[in-house]
């Protein structure tokens, strides 16, 4: 009988091959081949049911001194799981959106909540069902300190690297400004002797710097937070929506590592048995090894060990590197893709050709200049914001002409008129920072980031000011 965590693996690796070639990497005339980083979301109900929803893959960033022109239209953050749990909030949204479209109860995965399950703190009108268990493939082991003893291992020379004293950090000439000191405590893949320490994403010595958190501290935030976004939280209760598993090819999995960034007994134990107002708690997910491999991962496919890694030259940034150098193997050689895929599931088994899918390219849609509004993800931001607003608006309208929208009235303190208005801000940042209905959100992440848990986590800010159209 398979195992469970290669059936998860499987589930994944299936979906991504049903992916059309213009989304995936290429196998190129010179013999090299490229490569990018893979990962899905398998929700499953019981041992035989398991369904792929979501799936990124990809390995870039956008530069700090971009984010302000982004206007809520660009990604910030395009590596893979970042995509896959962006990509599961919106399959999410979609679901509600179905839900209250065809006026029912409840769907495979999500359900109306009860009225007598609605509060002030716990308002939200839909949940994911209780029986269902959320899990995740990647190909790659999460950048950060989860993969910091893989990138030791891999380095010619694993002598630490001496630590040097704070001092900012330019960035482009035309913001004006410098990183503050803080930024310091956020190395890339550079100076990996320090552990347990919240990370920059990684990127090439000569890259602009970015102050966009590692996929390991994004994840470990996730345990509290929950993996839905802001503004999906205003839709969808946290309870039930938290990671369960997390599975890696046995070759991206060093035990020590895992335990340290994200277990109980690691650098949160302080906030083992947390629980907070609006159905948020501690909620570490288990890692777990799988025997499957990923085609496109910079690994032989035929020979998954510890001893497949390629031998990288230390450089500070380095790690999954984006740049279009090949990766020197015993094999064929490995060049980063530009690409980006991502694949959100429709609700109702729908056909693959009713399947929302993109191609990006630096955050936007293939084929797009970056800061073209044309070029919006669904992903983004912005998008994502007005499917949520357009989620509430349906159903206050149904709540109006039906006198209840399920079990919830429309005249509730918390029901959907009032989650309307409170998801109309005037902005991104105000509906963040002021909304009440996410007191309880920013309580969690204040104490997660607190001296007990992620200290070094600094604001990657900027692309706040936006409004919807």
């Amino acid at each position: 009988m398979t195992r469970f965590e290669d059936q998860i693996a499987d589930t994944v690796l299936e979906t991504f091959d049903a992916l059309p070639a213009k989304r995936k990497p290429r196998q190129r005339e010179d013999g090299s081949r490229e490569w990018v980083p893979l990962s899905g979301i398998v929700l499953s109900k019981g041992s035989n049911e398991l369904a792929c929803v979501s799936l990124g893959t990809g390995m870039k960033c956008l530069p700090r001194s971009k984010i302000p022109q982004a206007n809520g239209m660009v990604l910030h953050d395009c590596h893979a799981e970042i995509l896959a749990i962006r990509s599961f909030n919106r399959f999410l949204i979609q679901e509600c959106h179905d839900l209250v479209l065809a006026g029912e109860q409840s769907s495979r995965f999500v359900r109306r909540r009860r009225q007598s399950e609605i509060s002030t703190t716990s308002f939200q009108p839909f949940a994911m069902n209780n029986d269902i268990r959320i899990h995740m493939f990647s190909s790659e082991a999460p950048c950060g300190d989860a993969s910091m003893e893989l990138t030791m291992s891999a380095q010619e020379d694993p002598t630490p690297w001496a630590v040097p004293p704070p001092a900012t950090i330019p960035t482009d000439a035309s913001l004006d400004q410098t990183l503050s000191s803080s930024a310091q405590a956020l190395p890339g893949r550079a100076y990996f002797s320090q552990l347990g320490v919240v990370r920059r994403k990684p990127s090439r010595p000569d890259a602009p710097p970015t102050l966009s958190k590692s996929c390991s501290d994004k994840m470990a935030h996730m345990q509290s937070t929950s993996l839905l976004s802001s503004v999906a939280s205003l839709l969808i209760h946290p309870s039930s929506a938290y990671l369960s598993t997390l599975v890696l090819p046995e070759s991206q999995y060093s035990a020590t590592a895992c335990t340290r960034a994200f277990s109980p007994s690691g650098r949160l134990k302080a906030l083992a048995g947390r629980q907070w107002e609006g159905g948020y708690a501690f909620q570490p997910f288990d890692v777990r090894t799988a025997t499957r491999d990923f085609i496109w991962s910079r690994r032989n496919p035929a020979s998954v060990t510890a001893s497949s890694i390629a031998p990288v030259t230390p450089a500070i940034g380095d790690g999954r590197s984006s740049s279009s150098s090949s990766i020197e193997s015993t094999g064929p050689k490995y060049i980063a893709s530009n690409l980006s895929a991502v694949h959100t599931s429709t609700p109702r088994d729908q056909p693959p050709s009713k399947q929302l899918q993109e191609t990006l390219i630096n955050g936007v849609l293939q084929g797009r200049k970056i800061f073209d509004p044309r070029g919006a993800s669904i992903l983004c931001r912005k998008r994502m914001w007005r499917a949520v607003v357009d989620v509430l608006a349906l159903a206050t309208a149904a709540a109006a002409g039906a006198g209840t929208t399920g079990a919830i009235s429309s005249s509730h303190p918390s029901g959907p008129s009032s989650n309307f208005d409170q998801a109309q801000y005037e902005t991104y940042e105000t509906l963040k920072s002021r909304n009440p209905l996410l007191e309880s959100r920013r309580k969690v992440k204040a104490d997660v980031r607190s001296a007990s848990g992620l200290p070094e986590w600094v604001r990657n800010d900027g692309d706040e000011d936006f409004r919807l159209d």
